[in-house]
């Protein structure tokens, strides 16, 4: 039996009837679909949606990127069974999402691109907005997205859709594959009909597998285990992604190890947890860094160990240093030449603390005490961060943090990606549930707050979301404001005002490049941007977009504000300007060490200066083989 449709409705049709399933708990595989129209999808996959609008939700957005970037927000809140996808014209529309899917496939977050695409037939050829390729008749600029997405595919025959359809399903629900999936459809084919066998869109579930570790490997990391004397655990974003916090939090309790946190994993166990030591790496806290400095055991867990976790290979300096890496990658798991436990985090981290438990196996009290005082010290760092002796004074941004972590419970979700604030709150932030914390470090893409903010939202209705920005990354898209207004997202967006970019302008000060370039404010006469600030109105702008804004000048005003914002349920903005940090309430400078080269040859002494730490650092680094 067959039933005939364009091949835009057969696959609506056919994602609408797809699900996951793990644990026992199923739910549709793609939730909505976003969209921007233009002449290469509005006749097909647009008509498609509005003839199956029963089956499958539209959300419109304003930035092809931005579209990406919420659905992204929405599978990361939805533990990566659940996505939306995206669909564009060609030309501008499909090349914008390539930003978006190297966001999404870095994280190994599951998104589905739709991009529209030239004739297929060629009736006339060029086509407005297509890429000649002179050597290649079948390239166009949809190939741009083939090194970022995990699967892809040019659907230029109606039945070709029924294989790369499934294959697209497959590697969406992988959690070793997973990540940006791209189907390029020919604007010709997506109108074209053809008479489909109705199994295709028979419901399908897709079990996400939690792959157990091998016996050996588990009985080796079991002798591994016991024979460290300062075991360190790293928690990264794959604790996350198998809801594995409270297994990790068993075998911590179980065994005494701390457990230190990148930025994807960070929340992984509460602040509070007596075996939480913060973050890791170049933005992590003293305590878990001088843990690093000395573990003679590494045990990732779900972790790519990226150069902000390792310093750039410079942080793990224990002489007989050795890593167990548990993943559910073998990629991963291989990493820094270290001994395998392949198998999804969950399992593992069971099984582990099962066999460690036959041995009543734990760390030595002496190590415990240790880290548990340095804990105590850091975390009185951060209350000097956080504390205000003048509340009608401008806040530095420490104390913008410090009014918003006194204001939320584990209800609230934080969103953000970019410039000062990942360091910041990687240091200071006190995570009180295990998803609070949406921390976008794989990429660090400017922009991605806002949309993502919107994706979490439509996936965690009824907690309150909260995008922090700078205004770097609000000027880079604040678009989809509109979309939060239209749909009546109620996100909670907070601007902090710093006149430029103010974490590659510490960066630039630190490798020789004395800040240039890098802030928002007029040019002086030798060129550089040292003038007075623009006359840019960020909160002006977000009103205009239809948001509703607070203005806070101080430090009173904020904590009001904040407070008025939590409440809301519209789409609400917290406008703040910063003041420079000082040595009493400013962040803690770098733990650790990250790797920027700096100008082998400089004739300015800044330059110099910073080629000459730069070179002692370079000699501390370590290939671990």
């Amino acid at each position: 039996m067959t039933t005939r449709l364009t091949v835009a409705q057969a696959l609506v049709r056919f994602l609408a009837a797809q699900y996951t399933e793990r644990d026992g708990v199923r739910q549709r595989l793609i939730g909505a679909t976003w969209g921007i129209f233009g002449h290469g999808n509005v006749a097909g996959l647009g008509q498609a949606l509005l003839e199956h609008a029963e089956r499958m939700p539209f959300h419109q957005g304003r930035n092809e990127q931005a579209m990406v970037h919420a659905a992204v927000g929405y599978a990361r809140q939805s533990n990566r069974l659940s996505t939306h996808a995206v669909t564009t014209s060609i030309g501008p529309g499909a090349t914008n999402l390539v930003t978006g899917a190297a966001l999404a496939t870095i994280n190994h977050l599951p998104v589905l691109l739709l991009p529209g695409d030239v004739f297929a037939t060629r009736p006339a050829d060029p086509v407005l907005q297509q890429l000649e390729v002179p050597y290649a008749g079948d390239v166009s600029v949809n190939d741009c997205l083939r090194p970022v997405s995990r699967y892809f595919d040019r659907i230029t025959r109606p039945e070709a859709l029924i294989p790369s359809a499934l294959n697209a399903m497959r590697v969406l629900t992988d959690p070793v594959e997973t990540g940006a999936v791209t189907l390029a459809l020919p604007q010709d084919v997506q109108a074209e009909a053809y008479d489909w066998p109705e199994e295709f869109f028979a419901e399908r579930t897709w079990t996400v597998r939690r792959p157990g570790p091998d016996p050996t490997e588990l009985m080796d990391a079991v002798h591994t285990i016991r024979a460290a004397k300062r075991p360190l655990v790293v928690a990264g974003g794959g604790v996350h992604h198998s809801r594995a916090e409270e297994a990790l939090a068993e075998f911590a309790e179980a065994t005494g190890i701390p457990v230190a946190s990148t930025q994807a994993g960070k929340g992984s166990l509460r602040h509070d947890h007596p075996q939480d030591v913060g973050g890791i790496g170049h933005t992590g806290t003293a305590t878990a860094d001088e843990l690093a400095r000395t573990a003679d055991l590494v045990i990732g867990v779900g972790t790519r160990y990226t150069d902000f976790t390792t310093a750039s290979g410079t942080l793990f300096a224990h002489p007989d240093v050795r890593f167990l890496n548990l993943n559910i990658a073998p990629f991963d798991g291989h990493k820094l030449a270290g001994q395998t436990l392949i198998a999804d985090a969950r399992s593992g981290l069971q099984e582990l603390t099962d066999a460690l438990r036959l041995h009543a196996h734990r760390v030595a009290g002496g190590y415990a005490t240790e880290y548990t005082e340095d804990k105590e010290r850091w975390e009185q760092r951060v209350d000097a961060c956080y504390e205000v002796d003048e509340p009608d004074t401008r806040p530095t941004q420490p104390q913008v943090l410090g009014a918003l972590d006194a204001l939320v419970d584990e209800s609230d979700i934080l969103i953000n990606a970019a410039g000062s604030l990942p360091g910041d709150l990687h240091k200071l932030w006190r995570t009180r549930s295990r998803d609070q914390y949406h921390l976008e470090y794989g990429y660090s893409c400017m922009g991605y707050e806002i949309p993502a903010a919107i994706g979490v939202k439509m996936a965690a209705p009824d907690r309150p979301v909260w995008a922090l920005v700078g205004d770097g990354t609000y000027l880079m898209m604040p678009t989809e404001i509109v979309t939060a207004v239209q749909e009546g997202v109620a996100i909670k967006v907070l601007i902090i005002q710093n006149h430029g970019y103010a974490s590659i302008g510490g960066l630039s000060e630190s490798v020789g490049g004395e800040r240039f370039g890098t802030a928002y404010r007029y040019p002086s006469e030798d060129g550089s941007y040292t003038g007075p600030p623009l006359p840019v109105d960020l909160a002006a702008n977000a009103a205009s977009l239809g948001m509703r804004v607070l203005r806070a000048k101080t430090v009173r005003d904020l904590r009001e504000a904040l407070a008025e914002a939590r409440a809301a349920d519209t789409p609400t903005c917290v406008y703040v300007e910063t003041q420079t940090a000082d040595t009493v309430s400013g962040a803690p400078p770098a733990q650790a060490w990250w790797d920027v080269p700096v100008a082998e040859t400089a004739t300015r002494p800044s330059a110099v200066k910073a080629r000459e730490l730069y070179e002692r650092h370079v000699s501390t680094r370590r290939r671990h083989l």
